[in-house]
């Protein structure tokens, strides 16, 4: 996420994960819509046997945590994000694993040489990219020869459910001007689009595949805490003097009247090879 996105009222998002966001995130939304594609994506990144490995848009340190545990115990780590309190997050979260190095950095303009990595890893992130093209671009600039990109970015508003039940109950409380942020991470779904920019790029052999996953909502109120208090959703409700409290409870009640307190997760898997 780039300080050059805004939210409604002007300010930065990447300005609006701080204070106690960057907690309700992690503890919140983690283990309910992450962890699993977490994981997969890690799975695949160490199956390429890298020394070296890029994240972008780390976040709270979620996939940064799994590349940790999947990777070689020798493989180089460099965990990154626009927003230094998710970085600081991260870096406190896992403290234990000490080889992990973290940097505040842009996706679209890296501060790394050309050819540094083996992989690159962004989870979740590109959807929020200003200039999705320019990122990829620099992806493949910090990538060594035969180096591999993967991503995965969600699938269609229709196909994650969850997202749709999140943003209606916003809409409720305000109809006429419902807040956006959740639109956002559903807006970069069509994979023709995304194969032909990292064409255009440079990248070879570029893949998509859905993944899809179900799972039971375990703790519909920790759910609903990340999803109110766990991005910049807070502070669209907050800035029109909406209680999240009640949000919050809504957004409990909808998850089992609308959802049956069971997720259906739809994301899109994504990889493409430097020439070398």
């Amino acid at each position: 996420m780039t300080d050059e996105q805004t939210n409604k009222g002007g300010a930065p998002l990447e300005t609006r994960f701080s204070g106690s966001v960057p907690e309700n995130y992690d503890r919140g939304l983690g283990p309910h819509i992450f962890d699993y594609y977490a994981r997969q994506i890690a799975e695949r990144c160490a199956a390429l046997n890298p020394a070296c490995v890029l994240e972008t848009a780390a976040g709270t340190g979620i996939a940064t945590e799994q590349l940790a545990r999947a990777l070689d115990p020798g493989c180089k780590l460099v965990a990154t994000d626009l927003n230094e309190p998710m970085v600081e997050y991260a870096k406190q979260k896992l403290a234990y694993r000490d080889s992990t190095e973290y940097r505040v950095a842009d996706g679209c303009d890296l501060p790394f040489d050309d050819n540094s990595f083996d992989a690159m890893v962004c989870q979740f992130g590109v959807m929020f990219y200003p200039d999705k093209q320019a990122g990829f671009e620099e992806a493949l600039r910090v990538l060594k020869p035969g180096g591999t990109y993967l991503f995965n970015v969600w699938n269609s508003w229709a196909s994650n459910r969850f997202a749709e039940v999140v943003f209606d109950v916003g809409a409720e409380f305000v109809p006429d001007d419902p807040p956006a942020f959740y639109k956002v991470p559903f807006s970069y779904h069509d994979t023709g689009e995304i194969l032909a920019a990292l064409a255009k790029a440079g990248f070879v052999d570029c893949h998509a595949e859905e993944l899809h996953h179900e799972l039971a909502i375990e703790d519909p109120a920790l759910l609903a805490q990340g999803a109110v208090y766990g991005n910049p959703l807070f502070f669209e409700l907050a800035d029109r003097g909406i209680d999240p409290d009640e949000v919050l409870q809504r957004m409990v009640h909808s998850f089992g009247e609308r959802l049956d307190n069971r997720l259906q997760l739809n994301a899109i898997f994504v990889s493409a090879k430097k020439a070398g």
